[in-house]
């Protein structure tokens, strides 16, 4: 049943996603209440409503679920447990079963493999004892990954030769893990898409991304690939959603290798980094959909403003001699500046992001590069 604007919609999460989701129902007529667990967070700052809380605290799960008529989450890090709690008397979306796979890598790895979905080699550490395995060799070098609450390249270790192995679990404190076997790959390109509680599904254009350090940095839209790849990596984030029974807006990052073939790297059942473009350079954007969804009104065009855009991150570097002179983005007519309202700047930290938008994508990345670059020598 469609739920109108007016409505209290609840959110699990206060960071930077939360902000620009509840930024988006607000801009719709819907009010949010937001449960985290700190006292002061990007989303809670905007929301409505802030519930200081922890994510398993029951009476506030309670509270949210009695005062909202349907509940979402901004990252996947949430407990499972509480989106089953929140879902035995509200509508809540994603589902626990889908967040509960993203949120763990040897779970995501294995029902990826397991429903016929291309990955990279891997394999699966779970204590010390493991390591004596002769599989792992075969897997060299690679990137050891911890199996829970790794992001932005934290909880990765690369190995170039086995004798690394060992070192490297040891360092990621001998929790469960994952060994990826590193491959030859032409680039990194996602594909966001929002399904309704009906099966419809549309995607925003392909993503394609670059990373420094683990941590997005650049993405550019359109991806420079073919549209035969560009087909094929839609029709595969489709499939999954669709084996997921996914509703919500879900991003599937992918590798496309040298020779063409492309393996799902992971999934994120939520807004992405990468969709932020959206925000500036589509009718709808990724934040609107996961409103759209929630609520169940009809999904909106993904279809582009602009014939290229392109977003960079700004992290928490920038600020290493204090606040940057944002003149030199608001100066420029084609750049759009958001900022997340994080009281510290730490180096590494999402602080916001820049969308750049163009006739071409040369000239998107090049203002991009450029604006930042002016940023970057204060």
């Amino acid at each position: 049943m469609m739920i109108l604007p007016g409505a209290m919609l609840g959110l699990l999460g206060g960071g930077q996603l939360g902000r620009m989701f509840t930024m988006a129902a607000q801009t719709l007529g819907y009010r949010v209440t937001v449960l985290d667990p700190a006292d002061d967070s990007p989303a809670g700052r905007i929301a409505e409503r802030h519930l200081q809380a922890d994510y398993l605290d029951y009476q506030a799960l309670g509270d949210l679920s009695n005062s909202c008529a349907a509940i979402t989450t901004e990252f996947e890090n949430v407990p499972a447990a509480a989106l089953r709690y929140l879902a035995q008397q509200r509508i809540v979306s994603p589902n626990a079963n889908s967040v509960s796979i993203a949120q763990d890598r040897i779970q995501e790895k294995q029902f990826l493999s397991a429903n016929g979905f291309a990955v990279a080699p891997f394999a699966v550490i779970q204590s010390g004892d493991d390591l004596a395995s002769p599989i792992y060799q075969s897997l060299c070098p690679g990137i050891l990954k911890v199996s829970q609450l790794g992001y932005d390249g934290k909880g990765q270790v690369r190995i170039t030769h086995i004798n690394d192995l060992s070192p490297a679990f040891e360092k990621l404190r001998q929790v469960p893990c994952v060994l990826e076997q590193f491959l030859p790959l032409a680039c990194e390109i996602s594909v966001i898409l929002a399904r309704g509680f009906d099966g419809k599904t549309v995607h925003f254009p392909v993503i394609e991304n670059q990373h420094q350090q683990g941590i997005l940095d650049v993405s550019l839209v359109p991806a420079r690939i073919s549209d035969s790849i560009q087909q094929q990596a839609c029709r595969i984030a489709t499939e999954l959603a669709t084996k997921l029974d996914y509703q919500g807006v879900l991003c599937v990052e992918f590798f496309l290798l040298q020779n063409g073939q492309l393996l799902i790297n992971e999934i994120a059942p939520r807004p992405h980094n990468s969709g932020h473009f959206s925000i500036d350079a589509c009718i709808t954007s990724q934040f609107e959909q996961q409103v759209r969804t929630l609520c169940q009104l009809p999904l909106g065009s993904t279809a582009m403003k602009t014939p290229a855009a392109v977003m960079i991150n700004l992290l928490g570097d920038l600020w290493h001699n204090g606040e940057p002179d944002w003149n030199n983005v608001l100066e420029q007519p084609a750049a759009k500046l958001h900022l997340y309202g994080k009281s510290e700047a730490r180096p590494g930290r999402k602080m916001g992001h820049i969308t750049v938008l163009g006739d071409t994508l040369e000239q998107a990345l090049d203002n991009a590069l450029t604006i930042r670059a002016t940023l970057s020598e204060r």
